[in-house]
């Protein structure tokens, strides 16, 4: 695994602090800026929605610009956001602090996850998106944690300025280690990129990818009063369980980025099905203290099991645009962290009680479940429809470049 791959992960573990580090200070805030927890909520669901939007926008803005030269712009872009929001004087510019870092964040995500599958023979994309994920689990288990634990006792803008001071030094590698990506023989066209949502493929990852993820955060978003309220744990034991939902993730990433290049669709059906298994048993059993506490470590461990496999899925069904396909990843990923939440606060007000949000996102991992399979038959299908053409037209012609090129879904390890 070229080292470059590691330096994108730890510029994704920066991006994911920031991401989710405002959960544990939003207190602080809404006092300092004089607004209610409600409105500095706003700051979160502000990222997420410029995660959602900036990913496709960037994706195809930067289209035609060097992708190392596109990496370095958007790293800055993001660590001058958060000295932006540092420094900010009112909570209108703190907000736009963070629409202008999610945007830069987005596009990050989508350049960098192309950059890093460029970088790898294509039986090691899953394993390399694993290390960019594996940045975001970390930024979960320590940066989230540590971000809280300066704005307890610095301030919540100190942890602004440590994203900042991560960002510069993940701008010190990307400029030093990440190599010149060579553009392709043919120029991109943007017409040709967007042709990929022509494909039923595409929609059904986008549509596994959001329901995945959402059906997981869905439960996760209201795990801490779950944690006290339904379980009975004392609060201060609440950041512990949620650490240990992060070390789950990262548990998962490691072992899913390794096996899913072999055994893709394996690895998304066994990871789906595992998070319903766990959703409902946390809805039945999360009563018990150590169920609860024990579950929330599962879940951690299935939901990034299959991440590096619904990343490398996109890759691969969308091969002719593989930025577009980093970008159509990552605003999947942030529809399912924006919906699931969503869908649990629905659950809430309608009284329902905690255990329901567990069954809602159980719901939604089923749908995943299902449509992973539809996706597979049609796989399927397609390619024994390959072997018989090729069957067929093999006495007359040699496969052309473009077949022998063509990505597969779990290319075989090489011997």
């Amino acid at each position: 695994m070229p080292l470059a791959v590691y330096i994108l992960g730890l510029s994704v573990f920066a991006l994911g602090t920031s991401e989710f580090m405002l959960s544990g200070l939003l207190p602080a805030v809404a006092d300092d800026m004089d607004v209610t927890i409600p409105q500095a909520g706003l700051l979160i669901s502000a990222f997420a929605i410029g995660m959602v939007v900036g990913a496709p926008l960037l994706a195809v803005a930067t289209l035609r610009l060097p992708r190392r030269t596109t990496l370095i712009a958007l790293i800055t872009t993001f660590g001058l956001g958060q000295i932006a929001g540092a420094l900010a004087p009112t909570y209108g510019i703190l907000f736009a602090s963070r629409v202008v870092s999610a945007l830069a964040c987005a596009g990050f995500w989508a350049v960098g996850a192309a950059v890093a599958i460029a970088m790898v023979p294509v039986n090691q994309r899953a394993r390399a998106m694993a290390v960019m994920i594996g940045g975001l689990s970390i930024a979960n288990v320590l940066g989230v944690p540590a971000g809280a634990f300066l704005g307890d006792g610095l301030g919540w803008r100190a942890a602004f300025w440590a994203v900042g001071a991560a960002s510069a030094i993940a701008l010190v590698g990307i400029v030093t280690l990440v190599p010149h990506i060579p553009r392709p023989a043919e120029r991109p066209r943007l017409k040709r990129e967007l042709s990929i949502y022509a494909d039923r493929q595409v929609w059904l990852s986008i549509a596994v990818t959001a329901l995945a993820a959402g059906g997981v955060f869905c439960a996760f978003s209201y795990l801490s009063p779950f944690l006290t309220d339904v379980a009975g744990l004392d609060e201060g034991w609440v950041p512990a369980v949620l650490a240990l939902f992060g070390i789950g993730a990262l548990v998962g990433t490691t072992v899913g980025g390794r096996v899913a290049d072999a055994h893709l669709f394996g690895v998304l059906l066994s990871g789906t099905a595992l998070s319903t298994v766990f959703l409902a048993a946390l809805a039945l059993l999360g009563h018990l203290e150590i169920a609860a506490v024990a579950l929330s470590f599962l879940l951690g461990l299935s939901a990034f099991f299959t991440a590096p496999a619904l990343n490398a899925r996109m890759f691969n069904v969308a091969g002719a645009a593989p930025t577009l396909a980093g970008a159509t990843t990552t605003a999947a990923f942030n529809l399912g962290n924006t919906g699931g939440p969503w869908l649990g606060g629905t659950v809430i007000d309608a009284d329902l009680g905690y255990p329901a949000v567990a069954w809602a996102g159980g719901a939604m991992t089923v749908l995943a479940l299902a449509l992973t399979a539809v996706s597979l038959r049609l796989h399927r299908r397609t390619a024994s429809s390959r072997v018989v053409t090729s069957s067929a037209a093999a006495p007359q012609a040699a496969p052309s470049d473009a077949t022998r090129a063509a990505p597969s879904d779990a290319a075989a390890p090489r011997p």
